[in-house]
């Protein structure tokens, strides 16, 4: 049971420093590079397709235990500890609206849609 127990802090943790990147994006102290490293992290962590699909045994979840929270991670060490320390703490509150979370949802499926187009303009070019 503690196992568990364990497990599931972390992945309340993780997702809190999701929404926490989510507005240190949005935060003027952040660099640019931070904020481009951020949105892929966050649009790559919130999206419906992974870079290892999830049916391919053992690999398709290594991704979600890997990736993802080595993305928060660096993401997380890119921001400055006072921006960070603050979007934790309104993160920890969840003061992000349901429009906003609209928004991010539509932002990527928006992008999955764009990149899924020039991938079959592309092959239908080859063609």
């Amino acid at each position: 049971m503690r196992f568990f127990a364990t497990w599931k802090k972390r992945a309340s943790l993780l997702k809190r420093d999701l929404l926490a990147l989510y507005l240190a994006y949005r935060d003027p102290r952040v660099p640019w590079y931070a904020k481009v490293f951020t949105a892929a992290v966050i649009g790559y962590a919130l999206s419906p397709i992974d870079l290892i699909p999830d049916f391919i045994p053992v690999l398709g979840y290594l991704d979600d235990l890997i990736i993802v929270p080595a993305g928060i991670y660096l993401a997380i060490r890119m921001i400055p500890k006072e921006a960070m320390a603050e979007c934790r703490e309104k993160a920890s509150s969840n003061q992000i609206s349901s429009r906003s979370k609209w928004v991010i949802a539509s932002i990527i499926i928006l992008v999955w849609v764009v990149l899924v187009a020039a991938v079959a303009i592309a092959v239908w070019r080859l063609l």
